[in-house]
């Protein structure tokens, strides 16, 4: 599996988080979110996945509440790791991110998550804007394979 970031400290103790994440291809773009407050960045749709629930209900929930949008068909894409400490949870995490195809059915309301937005990026602003390394290569090998078929 591949791993972006940095290298994960050897004296730390990490705790493995999965987390689910949508490439969601919408007119001539992609469909995120734009993370305002303390982060203003720029991110796949996605989060971690909570006990009880499964890969696909995470997915399907995260998606809802960072873009108020619904989503058909998911299929998973790529998979990759990382290591890091995530602030909002106090968690030094080893992060298993497992990046879904979707299509985007219908925006049912605005993002129900604080500080999310919807936006539509160019292919292009998403390779250079999207905050997660391994976010961006999933985007490039995806768009690649699909730009490679016409």
């Amino acid at each position: 599996m591949l791993r972006f970031g940095t290298r994960p400290d050897p004296h730390q103790h990490y705790t493995r988080r999965p987390g689910v994440y949508a490439i969601i291809p919408y007119q001539d773009g992609l469909l995120a979110t734009y993370q305002g407050g303390k982060h203003k960045e720029y991110q796949l749709p996605g989060g971690g996945v909570d006990p009880g629930e499964s890969p696909l209900q995470a997915l399907h929930r995260e998606v809802f509440e960072e873009t108020g949008w619904c989503i058909s068909q998911p299929h998973v894409f790529f998979r990759f790791k990382t290591f890091c400490f995530m602030p909002d949870y106090d968690l030094w995490a080893e992060k298993v991110c497992t990046i879904y195809v979707a299509r985007p059915v219908y925006r049912k309301s605005a993002p129900t998550e604080p500080d999310h937005h919807s936006v539509i990026l160019p292919i292009e602003a998403a390779l250079s804007h999207l905050a997660s390394d391994g976010d961006c290569h999933a985007v490039a090998q995806f768009f690649g394979a699909i730009s490679s078929k016409v």
